[in-house]
């Protein structure tokens, strides 16, 4: 076979050519023998271990992540026809998974390294599309890329780019195609509607990822007090309403999403006037409530990442543990906690170990009723346990 790509060779001595022919899709820089050649970010590559073909991935010489893995066929093209064959892939998922059921219209498209696409989120709301690269590396194939939605991804109004935005929308973001997205966006989930900012909003404007766990909470609020918090804008509370909820609080300390959180219970013909929404500090709220003899029949806790890097995971740990050991301080006995984690890096195990910590320290009883991961649509590849990321644990106090 003639090589059509330059090559990037890999230390045997590491065992990392196993992890990559296993699935795994990214090879980090210190497995690369030498100092790799010098392409430009973005360049297509095929990587070899003691001379023979591994994968096939696009190169990024200025991130520990070297090589995302494209493909393991030696015969497989990166080209125009590669990426729409592999959204064609993707979309074929949310038509099957989301689409056909008609109970959203938002949804991810295009899931990273879970849909063999590594580093690329694709989320639709309603009529349009919000991309975003979390590697400098797929810029040079960006244009192949949105040819490739334009052709596999009916009903498109527009498409936005939120390339070189940070997470919570500060700066950027561009027009890609099409119509440029409102100020707000209605979008439709489980018979709730919801205003998203995805020019500003967190992520690409509301967390897909929890549709199916907020719906769930429902078959628990008939008659509770609830707290939602870090509510953001609202979406679990909304639910917890929708499914009859006494009252719901909602905190989070970003007043301009607790302003949308009052807008969306108007939205779904709910008064937000019987309800409580507050923008401030959870820990403070909660500790605050403990002073007061102020307690919830059922609370939720969707905070953000805890670890952002492996030297933080022992720190996130311990920070589980304190809030969920705050929370169960105004839990009331037979109520509900619905706690979350969104960090990769800790696994599903070590959260739950948290949880257990703050319970013991409580002195409260648990019993775990569901343990749930994100939605069908953020698939998760066995090969990639970096893909669990989210970890949703419904624990009854007895």
């Amino acid at each position: 076979m003639s090589h059509a790509y330059p090559i990037v060779d890999i230390d045997p001595a590491l065992s990392v050519g196993r992890s990559l022919r296993g699935g795994h899709p990214w090879l980090f820089s210190r497995a690369i023998l030498g100092k790799g050649p010098h392409l430009p970010v973005g360049a297509i590559v095929d990587v070899h271990e003691a001379g023979r073909f591994v994968a096939r991935g696009y190169y990024d010489p200025h991130s520990h992540i070297r090589v995302r893995v494209l493909t393991r066929d030696p015969f497989e093209k990166v080209d125009a026809n590669f990426w729409r064959r592999r959204i064609s892939r993707a979309w074929l998922l949310r038509e099957e998974v989301i689409v056909a059921s008609g109970d959203a219209d938002s949804y991810r498209v295009v899931h990273g390294e879970n849909d063999g696409l590594p580093g690329l989120v694709v989320d639709r709301y309603a009529g349009f599309l919000v991309t975003k690269l979390y590697s400098a590396g797929l810029v040079a194939h960006r244009d192949e890329i949105l040819a490739a939605l334009r052709a596999e991804v009916p009903g498109i109004r527009g498409i936005f780019g939120r390339e070189g935005m940070e997470d919570d929308g500060a700066s950027g973001g561009a027009v890609h195609f099409g119509e440029a997205p409102p100020e707000r966006i209605e979008i439709r989930e489980h018979g709730a509607r919801f205003l998203v900012d995805v020019r500003g909003g967190q992520k690409t404007g509301f967390f897909l990822d929890q549709r199916e766990n907020r719906f769930a909470l429902r078959r628990y609020a008939k008659g509770r007090e609830a707290l939602n918090c870090f509510g953001y804008t609202g979406g679990f509370s909304v639910h917890l309403a929708l499914g009859g909820a006494r009252r719901v609080s909602t905190i989070d300390q970003d007043r301009d999403a607790i302003a949308v959180a009052e807008e969306n219970f108007r939205l779904n013909g709910l008064d937000p006037d019987a309800q409580d929404f507050r923008a401030e500090d959870v820990f403070d709220a909660l500790a605050a409530a403990k002073r007061m003899g102020q307690s919830w029949d059922l609370i939720v806790l969707d905070p953000p990442a805890f670890a952002k890097s492996q030297k933080t995971v022992d720190a996130a740990i311990d920070g589980y543990a304190s809030l969920n050991r705050a929370a169960l301080a105004v839990l009331r006995p037979g109520g509900i906690l619905v706690t979350c984690s969104c960090s990769a890096r800790v696994s599903a195990e070590a959260f739950a170990g948290a949880v257990a910590q703050a319970a013991d320290k409580a002195r409260v009883e648990l019993q775990l009723l569901e343990q749930r991961y994100q939605a069908p649509d953020h698939p998760i590849s066995p090969s990639f346990p970096e893909g669990r990321y989210l970890k949703v644990y419904i624990f009854r106090r007895v």
